[in-house]
């Protein structure tokens, strides 16, 4: 099954095309001629994903999914949230952001966090939504090389190591996006019987 996946960043994709397994072939926005960014305009990482998936499909009429995930700290009300990738600076700049956060929590005693994606698939004309979740706790410091984002601060619960301390099939295993895709892949799964 060929879908496009509404992502030109290269960690996601090879995160997501490891969980999608055999069966599928994801194309990339930029394969299909869509050059331009892609609006992420919306208030919730719902909205978001469903945005991005729709300008892909409104484009090109052909099945797609977005994801748009947010890391979502207690103590910080929720924030960074919808936020993520840019919440200190207008880029992705991903050191800046650890800089800001830790620099925010700092003296705080509650540290606990959440990483959260959904994933909107429009197939047939049809949106689906489907959402991963996975607690933890932000770490005093950066710790690892691997991943990318937050993952060097974001220690999930039942693990004494960071996202970016672990190998990527491990991560994989537990992480937010590995729930929501494995939701998509039963999903498509089941469409396909």
């Amino acid at each position: 099954m060929k879908l496009i996946f509404a992502t030109n960043n290269a960690h996601k994709l090879s995160e997501v095309e490891a969980v999608l397994g055999d069966g599928f072939s994801l194309a990339t926005p930029r394969e299909c001629g869509i050059t331009e960014d892609i609006p992420e305009e919306q208030p919730t990482l719902e909205g978001n994903a469903s945005q991005k998936s729709h300008y892909i499909y409104d484009r090109t009429g052909c099945d797609c999914f977005a994801d748009d995930t947010g890391l979502e700290v207690e103590a910080l009300g929720g924030a960074p949230g919808v936020h993520s990738a840019r919440y200190a600076t207008d880029g992705h700049d991903f050191e800046a952001n650890n800089r800001r956060l830790l620099s925010e929590l700092a003296g705080c005693d509650n540290r606990h966090a959440r990483f959260r994606t959904v994933i909107s698939l429009i197939e047939g004309g049809e949106e689906h939504l489907f959402e991963g979740i996975v607690e933890g706790r932000i770490a005093e410091s950066a710790a690892g090389c691997g991943g990318f984002g937050y993952d060097p601060l974001f220690i999930p619960d039942g693990f004494d190591s960071t996202f970016a301390e672990m190998s990527a099939e491990q991560k994989n295993a537990i992480s937010h996006r590995g729930r929501a895709v494995a939701k998509l892949v039963d999903y498509l799964h089941n469409r396909a019987k």
